[in-house]
């Protein structure tokens, strides 16, 4: 299950928490941005839960998200230290890593091998076009790379939402189409 903005997240954890009962293998993305998801991976460990971990791509006020980067990234790591933790003690079914963040994924592959996972188990999920190299390079060393591919007749909306909510994707896309 995708996570929208702030204000829907308490019901999409608890439409999660009912569909998980019926389909265990059903997933949840949760945003590193949000100052509340320390806790709300807190709550969900217990479940066993699938989770796919993003930065965030609404524009939330101070008192809701992390405002600066590094301190995006910072929460970023220290939740998927965590995530790779609960997955080594079967508290966490699967942990995948929504990034583009190449440093961010580096550093998360050297601590899932240090948990002695195979490369295998370190899952990295993408927007098709962005950082290309970078998902050849995952896929070329046997970790799991997934890469999305926004189709149908939404994935525009979609997609000039997400540039919408932040400009700074707009530059970051830009970026990443002209450099590969």
């Amino acid at each position: 299950m995708d996570m929208e903005a702030s204000n829907y997240v308490d019901s999409t954890l608890d439409l999660y928490r009912r569909a998980l009962m019926a389909h265990p293998n059903v997933g949840i993305c949760l945003q590193a941005y949000l100052y509340r998801t320390k806790d709300d991976l807190g709550t969900l460990l217990p479940l066993r839960p699938s989770i796919r971990l993003v930065k965030g791509a609404y524009n939330e006020p101070p008192t809701i998200a992390f405002p600066r980067k590094q301190d995006v990234d910072k929460n970023y790591f220290q939740l998927g230290r965590q995530m790779l933790r609960a997955k080594k003690e079967n508290r966490c079914m699967r942990a995948a890593f929504g990034t583009h963040d190449v440093t961010l994924i580096r550093r998360l592959a050297n601590c899932a091998s240090e948990e002695g996972f195979a490369k295998k188990e370190f899952e990295v999920q993408m927007l098709y076009g962005i950082q290309g190299a970078e998902q050849e390079r995952l896929a070329s060393e046997g970790c799991t790379s997934i890469v999305l591919v926004a189709y149908g007749s939404y994935w525009y909306p979609w997609f000039v939402r997400r540039l919408a909510e932040r400009p700074a994707n707009l530059w970051f896309i830009v970026r990443n189409v002209f450099t590969g």
